[in-house]
């Protein structure tokens, strides 16, 4: 059994101008599944959401571990596309998948992971394939019209898809398989009533 197995913390990457609605039904799942959710930022200042939330940070980056955790969130911000304030978040998300603990980007967060390099080899997606290609990465050809990707312990989704990355990360860590994980999906994607039988059986 691998660390990532063994330890039940995730890790929520937090700063300023991040997009509230996009990692909500990832941590809120992975808690009701028994995971502590931290928060990591940059450093012990609170930071401030885009829409108007105030976070107190858990710890800072440079206390994060890999061994320590199961999962990397990474939600999108207007601070990726801005400069490279959060490219240490990028630089994070390296070393948690070189040391085999999986990393989940939404949004802005793909491109940042998209100019660290990490998309070059592995299947991914985003928003729109033109968006990471202005990052000057060398993946597009990897690049798959799809809700959310994983690949390499790597999951990737574009801005409107808060609840495929949930997905996504809840069948990695084994919250959920086969048909409870696509019922699970069916319920909070498609409000499908039929599925919720499946999820609660």
């Amino acid at each position: 059994m691998s660390s990532s197995t063994r330890i039940r913390t995730v890790h929520l990457s937090v700063y300023d101008s991040l997009a509230d609605w996009e990692t909500g039904h990832t941590t809120a799942h992975l808690a009701r599944a028994g995971y502590a959710v931290r928060t990591v930022a940059l450093s012990p200042e609170p930071v401030t959401t885009i829409g108007g939330l105030r976070i107190t940070p858990d710890l800072t980056l440079a206390d994060l571990r890999p061994e320590d955790s199961s999962l990397l969130v990474l939600p999108g911000a207007d601070l990726w596309d801005t400069g490279d304030e959060l490219a240490p978040f990028a630089v994070a998300a390296r070393a948690f998948l070189d040391a085999g603990v999986p990393v989940a980007a939404i949004c802005g967060a793909v491109a940042g992971l998209a100019r660290e390099g990490l998309l070059d080899e592995r299947a991914h997606t985003s928003a729109v394939p033109m968006y990471l290609a202005a990052t000057g990465y060398k993946g597009g050809e990897r690049y798959m019209d799809a809700d959310a990707v994983t690949d390499g312990g790597l999951i990737t989704a574009g801005p409107t898809e808060p609840v495929a990355l949930a997905r996504e990360a809840l069948g990695l860590l084994g919250v959920f398989e086969g048909e409870k994980l696509d019922a699970w999906y069916r319920v909070f994607h498609d409000s499908d009533v039929a599925a919720y039988e499946t999820l609660t059986s």
